[in-house]
């Protein structure tokens, strides 16, 4: 089971599977015929090995997470986080010998279901994030939140609820506080992006509003918590 576990949670098999769905999709749009499911089996099979060479095999011993949360950075961004971003859900989701108590589990869930709307926030925004942010959101992904979930599991069980590590802390409760400080930086990157929506909108409505001279276009002042009404 744990083996299985392994493949299924691999960098390689997400691969795999990716490539059979493609396959999958073409022949649903009747581009592929009778040789769709051969052909769909077969591209598993190429995805699952360049996955393989690109970011790994799965490994068949020690523990089972330190092979499903190693993300390369390589290549476009926004795909390695969706890679990292699915490996991270199905290990938590699959809580390997239950190291993970249900509200710690809930709390990781909840930060990938962030980093997802941010992602695709980030992807439809007019806005951008400067070179320092969107190295955070990259590697809250890839790396700072793989990592911290990673430790945490290599802590046993019994020890990491109830042995405290600093100022009164357990390893749950450390590990939780991770993922809330992770969770702000989300949240903090998505109101930056939506700020700058906002400012964008309201720069063309007041254009639009010089331009025409229809008040009914014109756009109200935007506060924000750095100008607070007078």
């Amino acid at each position: 089971m744990d083996r299985l576990a392994r493949i299924l949670l691999s960098p390689a098999n997400w691969c795999g599977l990716g490539l059979a769905t493609l396959v999958l999709v073409l022949k649903a749009l009747n581009l592929i015929g009778i040789a769709g499911l051969p052909l769909a089996f077969g591209g598993y099979v190429a995805g699952f090995v360049i996955g393989g060479l690109w970011l790994g095999f799965p490994k068949l011993s020690g523990p089972m997470w330190e092979d499903a949360l190693e993300f390369s950075d390589e290549g476009d961004a926004r795909e390695a986080m969706t890679r990292a971003l699915a490996g991270v859900r199905g290990l938590v989701e699959y809580n390997p010998e239950n190291r993970l108590p249900a509200s710690l589990q809930a709390k990781a869930l909840d930060l990938c279901k962030s980093l997802d709307g941010l992602l695709r926030q980030w992807e439809r925004s007019q806005g951008v994030l400067s070179m320092q942010e969107g190295f955070h959101a990259r590697h809250i992904a890839i790396s700072y939140l793989p990592d911290a979930l990673k430790a945490y599991l290599s802590i046993p069980p019994q020890y990491a609820a109830s042995r405290v590590l600093h100022d009164g802390k357990t390893a749950q409760d450390i590990f939780r506080d991770t993922l809330t400080e992770l969770e702000t930086k989300v949240k903090q990157l998505a109101d930056d992006l939506a700020s700058q929506d906002a400012q964008a909108f309201l720069v063309h409505s007041r254009f639009l509003h010089d331009k025409f001279g229809k008040p009914s276009l014109a756009a109200p002042e935007i506060q924000t918590a750095a100008e607070p009404k007078q």
